[in-house]
């Protein structure tokens, strides 16, 4: 399951989709919003997204993972809007039939969707400040 939602990421239902008597592992990551980004507190984030381009890229990287890990099935799940403290932003979930892969192909599909997908986040701070990320760049 690939999807780009302004609607709150139901965690568990999300990760109930990749399950499979096939696999013996499911990996799950949450992103979620945190208090504080170095010194700055974080008020809340807004995301945005040009979601054709976004959730195409997000197939290219269900099939690199899928060429790469033996997994059973996949969901990348990103919400887009603006999210409070604790929110979650994006969730990755993995099945294998292995723990191993699981994790690996978990790592991989976050660290590179925070590399190549095009979302971008806009961080609030309570000094009043804000900062936009975008893929690539790094940043908190």
């Amino acid at each position: 399951m690939i999807e780009i939602t302004e609607s709150p990421l139901d965690h568990a239902a999300i990760t109930d989709r990749v399950r499979s008597t096939s696999a013996g592992a499911v990996c799950t990551f949450l992103g979620t919003v945190r208090e504080m980004t170095g010194e700055r507190r974080t008020i809340r984030l807004e995301y945005e997204a040009y979601p054709e381009m976004a959730l195409k890229k997000l197939a290219e990287l269900e099939a690199a993972a899928r060429a790469r890990w033996p997994i059973i099935d996949v969901s990348l799940v990103h919400r887009v809007g603006a999210l409070e403290l604790g929110e979650i932003s994006v969730v990755v979930a993995v099945s294998t039939p292995h723990r191993t892969d699981a994790f690996e192909a978990c790592r991989w599909l976050i660290d590179t969707l925070k590399e190549v997908v095009p979302i971008w986040k806009r961080e609030s701070w309570e000094d009043g400040g804000e900062e936009w990320i975008h893929p690539g760049l790094g940043g908190p």
